[in-house]
């Protein structure tokens, strides 16, 4: 029988000197760091799980950061710091062996910190928690996660993941992430062409090996199998990046409203406002399949596990292309102006990016709401079918253009409950 570690140092003998460790493409690493907004002028960024460091030099060359890139395994750190010297970025890189569960550095020690493809040693909900800490104020943790891309992946799919980890869906980890605490700036799928730069060349490595070295039958059967599993059930599961932000450390939980939730949301409406015609909306849309999107009313809870605040996304239209409204939003009074609302929005808003939606539409106070990103909706061309001032009905977008197209462009259609 071959010992655990002549496989793992065939596995690692597979990688050595491969463009890339996991999927993943210099675009994707562009892309989420064109979500992760503005950085200081020289970003701290700390990259975990490195490997041969791609992502470092690129963040390095390109960003100007100052980079901590940390790994276990001593060869790539090598790998890196040949690559860093030859492109003259010896002095922007800085690489450390060490355990990304074990990491020595103090609290808000980095502007960014940057995982792709390596969450998953310690496990998504380990690595939010632990890496929070290392942010500094209005710091950005971007971090990559393999996820089932279907409500009912294959037997052979999920057979496959189970026996090496277990994959969620793009709700359940936007929905973890907010739990952790954080707001999801942006989620990008990554695309297939991410699968085959990392693929390719690996398929190609190991028709080259010699099945006969130590460990080798083991690692190669392993990799065909894990390759076989991504051509045959690929549709079922990707990778997604995740842009978080942590959020003020507040008394306001939020998650999707159950069904036992379903009276306080109508009492919380009838309380916060001078009539029942918002109550009436919300009951009126949950009964319209066209406008009731699933998981799309969430509430967020008081001290004492009441119900606090709601929020409402329900499914419109522009230009008779799909699109988000936003409403209504409620707080009871005894709560009002104390987060609550706020908490409620940003985390409906962070399930409607995870669901990879693009455009939410509000009808609210221009004062609030641009502080969720919210802009004029007739900048984008878009515009209702009804009298209102033209700051207060606002769109945010919550993809790229470039990565779906353009946006939707024209007259707003409101499900028929908003009676307009």
């Amino acid at each position: 029988m071959t010992d655990n570690t002549s496989i793992t140092d065939a596995f690692f003998a597979l990688h050595h000197g491969l463009p890339r460790q996991g999927p993943g493409s210099d675009d994707t690493t562009r892309r989420l760091l064109r979500l992760a907004g503005e950085l200081p002028g020289r970003p701290r960024v700390l990259d975990l799980g490195c490997g041969p460091g791609r992502a470092a030099l690129l963040l390095a060359a390109e960003a100007g950061a100052e980079v901590t890139a940390v790994d276990l395994h001593e060869p790539f750190l090598d790998e890196l710091r040949a690559a860093a010297d030859a492109r003259g970025l010896t002095g922007s890189i800085t690489t450390v062996h060490a355990d990304m569960a074990q990491l020595p550095y103090p609290d808000g020690s980095f502007d960014l910190v940057w995982a792709e493809g390596s969450a998953y040693a310690i496990g998504f909900d380990n690595a939010l928690r632990a890496w929070r800490r290392l942010l500094a104020p209005s710091g950005v943790l971007v971090v990559t996660e393999c996820e089932w891309t279907t409500a009912e992946p294959s037997t052979a799919a999920r057979a496959f993941w189970d026996q090496h980890y277990a994959l969620r869906t793009g709700e359940e980890n936007a929905r973890a992430a907010t739990g952790a605490g954080y707001s999801v700036l942006g989620a990008h799928p990554q695309p297939e062409t991410d699968w085959d730069e990392y693929y390719g060349p690996l398929a190609a490595r190991a028709d080259a090996a010699d099945p006969d070295a130590p460990g080798m039958a083991e690692a190669l059967a392993a990799t065909r199998e894990e390759i076989a599993t991504r051509r045959e059930h690929g549709s079922e599961f990707g990778y997604t990046g995740y842009v978080l932000r942590p959020v003020a450390s507040g008394c306001w939980p939020t998650r999707p409203e159950s069904a036992a939730d379903i009276a306080s949301v109508h009492a919380l409406n009838t309380a916060a406002f001078a009539t029942e015609a918002e109550a009436d909306l919300v009951e009126a849309l949950r009964a319209d399949p066209e406008a009731w999107l699933p998981g799309m009313s969430y509430v967020a809870e008081a001290p004492d596990g009441s119900v606090a605040a709601h929020a409402l996304i329900t499914r419109c239209r522009v230009g008779g292309a799909p699109a988000l409204a936003l409403a209504p939003v409620a707080v009871l009074p005894r709560y009002q102006r104390a987060g609550a609302g706020s908490a409620v929005i940003r985390a409906v808003l962070d399930a409607a990016r995870a669901r990879g939606e693009r455009l939410v539409l509000v009808l609210g106070h221009p004062a609030y709401y641009p502080r969720f990103g919210f802009r004029p909706a007739s900048g984008y061309g878009i515009r209702p079918g009804f009298e209102v001032p033209d700051e207060a009905m606002m769109a945010l977008v919550l993809k790229e253009a470039d990565d779906f197209g353009p946006l939707p462009r024209g007259m707003i259609q409101y499900p028929a409950a908003f009676g307009v």
